[in-house]
């Protein structure tokens, strides 16, 4: 299917539950943008409200670099100045045709910007508000979070680094997961409201998304007594779930977990002597023979080439990668492979590839991120739909004395 010009949509339209559905976004950053980022893609109009001078999360460099053009895949983009009775006015017109509000601010923030949630509730009943916060109703709801505030304290970084260097997880997780559950969340109260008529207030916090992650782990000491250590100090549970050097001096994870893949990795490197030592034939003797068993595989890993060694694992079944940088993505056979990552232009005319859902609707990946939108760059369409004369879009945007453009 042809896109029309200016059409930021993902191309594949065969799968868009929600086409027809109107999100307007006020967020920043990674939380609230990813939620409406995931809207977008099946199929919702999602709105990018931003300021006179654009979200600052455009303009970041170094690790922020990304996650503008990354998270707001697809979207288009009116400027107001809620700051000006003409910007919040606007602002009331453009919710009152949404079914979603996406935010991440605080209460008194939006407040501030003509966007009281309670108000909106009151005025829109059938609206739908997704908030992203720090944290949920409690004790430290007014407190400021970050994604490596969340996990210090929930245990995720101790859990991930060695003891006494606590470390946080290489990626937004907790940002991008709490911007899943708001959509997940959205999905919902959607489905919800076919049957009742009526919007909910949704509200997803940071904290309780990291809590979540490290449950696991809590509780196992609710069933043991005992706070597990660290994941690099951690009890195994398997013989082999490690990471080996090879002769071409490359670093590959190797597990065997199952009997059948104990028993063929020995074979593999030629370990007889390992499959016939009576001290190793039931599970928890391999397990608790680790401290030993696992410089003798080391060995004869490091005596083979990574290449015929990794042909033989994936013929054995037996698990196992190479360690690899997220920029060797761009290699890999099964992430190039058609419709493996989906192209986005930006207003300057670069493009980058980067993932869509991971998931696939009968057999077929969805295809197509979406383009990005320039500063105000559907404000005169969707304004003007709204019945704003070129003068009162120039007002709302901060631009009086202006004509739209």
């Amino acid at each position: 299917m042809l896109r029309e010009k200016g059409d930021r949509r993902p191309m594949d339209q065969s799968f868009q539950p929600l086409a027809g559905t109107r999100v307007v976004e006020m967020s920043h950053m990674i939380m609230g943008p990813s939620c409406g980022m995931f809207l977008g893609f099946l199929g919702a109009e999602v709105i990018k409200v931003e300021p006179p001078e654009g979200d600052k999360t455009r303009y970041l460099g170094g690790m922020g670099r990304p996650m503008w053009p990354l998270f707001n895949r697809g979207k288009k983009s009116v400027r107001l100045d809620l700051k000006a009775a003409a910007g919040r006015a606007a602002l009331d017109r453009l919710l009152a045709t949404a079914d979603v509000f996406v935010e991440n601010f605080r209460d008194a923030s939006l407040a501030q910007m003509g966007a009281d949630l309670d108000e909106l509730r009151r005025r829109y009943p059938r609206l739908i508000v997704a908030s992203h916060k720090g944290f949920l109703s409690g004790p430290y709801q007014e407190r400021t979070a970050l994604d490596e505030v969340v996990q210090m304290m929930t245990g995720l970084a101790y859990m991930t680094g060695p003891t006494g260097r606590p470390l946080r997880v290489g990626s937004s997780a907790n940002d991008i997961m709490g911007g899943l559950f708001g959509a997940f969340g959205v999905l919902a109260a959607l489905l919800e409201r076919r049957e009742t008529g009526q919007g909910r207030s949704l509200r997803v916090g940071l904290f309780e998304n990291c809590l979540l992650l490290v449950a696991q782990h809590m509780v196992q000491f609710e069933l043991e007594g005992r706070c597990p250590p660290p994941m690099p100090e951690r009890d195994f549970s398997w013989p082999v779930y490690d990471i080996f050097d090879t002769a071409d001096g490359r670093q590959v994870f190797v597990a065997a977990v199952t009997e059948g893949q104990w028993a063929a990795l020995c074979k593999l490197l030629g370990l007889d002597e390992l499959l016939a030592d009576p001290r190793l034939q039931k599970r928890m003797d391999q397990i608790e023979a680790r401290s030993w068993t696992l410089p003798v595989i080391a060995g004869a890993l490091k005596a083979r080439e990574s290449g015929a060694l990794l042909k033989s694992f994936e013929q054995l079944g037996i698990p196992y990668s190479p360690i690899a940088k997220p920029s060797d993505m761009y290699q890999d056979p099964h992430v190039m492979r058609p419709g493996g990552l989906a192209t986005s232009h930006l207003p300057d005319g670069k493009s980058f590839r980067a993932p869509v859902l991971p998931f696939e609707v009968d057999g077929t990946m969805l295809a197509g991120g979406g383009d990005l939108a320039a500063v105000g760059g559907d404000g005169a369409e969707i304004l003007g739909a709204l019945g704003l004369s070129p003068a009162e879009i120039a007002a709302a945007e901060g631009r009086d004395g202006e004509q739209a453009a």
